[in-house]
């Protein structure tokens, strides 16, 4: 086998794995969007749901300087 018809199957089998993972995630969205829409369907806010999400996936000292900063801009416009 030459160096070209490795470099081809090793590019294909790159892609047809990436390919692989796109539907998975895509399928995983999809779950996702069904969790939310549960949710929703029992009474609970799937935006405020998703904001939990987000700041559950950060650090600690990340999430609490995002706090503050939040805190900080809503006094400085009144709220």
């Amino acid at each position: 086998m030459t160096e070209e018809n490795v470099s081809a199957t090793q590019l294909r089998q790159y892609i047809e794995r990436i390919e692989t993972l796109e539907e998975e995630k895509k399928g995983i969205a999809d779950d996702i969007k069904d969790v939310y829409a549960e949710a929703k369907a029992t009474g609970f806010d799937p935006k405020t749901m998703k904001a939990l999400v987000r700041l559950r996936k950060m650090e600690a000292a990340a999430r609490q300087e995002a706090e503050a900063l939040l805190e900080t801009y809503k006094a400085a416009i009144g709220l």
